[in-house]
């Protein structure tokens, strides 16, 4: 019986927002939430609203223009096309890393940290396009080691991971330029891991360890 009032309820309520005020004109102004006395000098204050008329100004107008040649203070100065953008100097995608950056373990380590946490959930743990997220339903994932993408520029998979592409969203608002280019040296890693030969150990005691002569 209990549900059969709440049900009434709820569907009475839904009525009532529905149809019951429609048309109807007041002449008091409505019910205040939030009253001035509890937040003072915050609910309303003097200020501009975007694309709003100001006779303060001689054009009339409260958005302002900015000075030109102004820079935001928390605009970093992008001179490096290489670095944020993935393109050489003829604005082609650019083959391996940006001077700027080393390459060593702890970049690797790096790229392995950002890979596990934004990647991998669709990518898999090795690349191969086994992500968790197939099980549920997303089945066009690609495999790094397809020969394609073995062979396309760094600086192409550093503007798909910046820009997204065909099901897979930007990630410039999560990772960091650096990172991005960390987790490339690491998905390069992984389809060494998977394409490597015997001829790729090259130092002797890495043979040893093999147990290789």
């Amino acid at each position: 019986m209990r549900n059969v009032y709440l049900a009434t309820a709820l569907i009475c309520v839904l009525i009532f927002s529905i149809f019951g005020l429609r048309g109807t004109k007041f002449t008091s102004p409505p019910i205040d939430v939030f009253p001035e006395w509890a937040f003072p000098g915050m609910k309303r204050q003097p200020k501009f609203r975007p694309q709003a008329a100001s006779q303060f100004f001689a054009d009339g107008r409260a958005d302002r223009v900015p000075v030109e040649h102004t820079v935001r203070a928390d605009t970093p100065v992008r001179n490096d096309d290489h670095l944020y953008y993935g393109k050489d100097a003829t604005g082609a995608f650019a083959h391996g890393f940006p001077a700027s950056l080393t390459v060593d373990k702890a970049f690797i380590e790096r790229g392995r940290d950002r890979y596990t946490i934004y990647c991998q959930p669709c990518h898999g743990a090795v690349g191969d396009g086994n992500g968790i997220t197939k099980k549920y339903g997303m089945g066009a994932t690609p495999t790094y080691h397809d020969a394609r993408l073995r062979q396309i520029a760094e600086g192409e998979i550093y503007n798909t991971i910046t820009n997204g592409k065909n099901n897979m969203l930007p990630y410039a608002d999560k990772v960091e330029p650096a990172d991005r280019w960390a987790v490339i040296a690491y998905v390069r890693a992984l389809q060494r891991a998977q394409q490597g030969t015997v001829a790729d150990v090259t130092d002797a005691a890495g043979k040893q360890t093999l147990g290789l002569k």
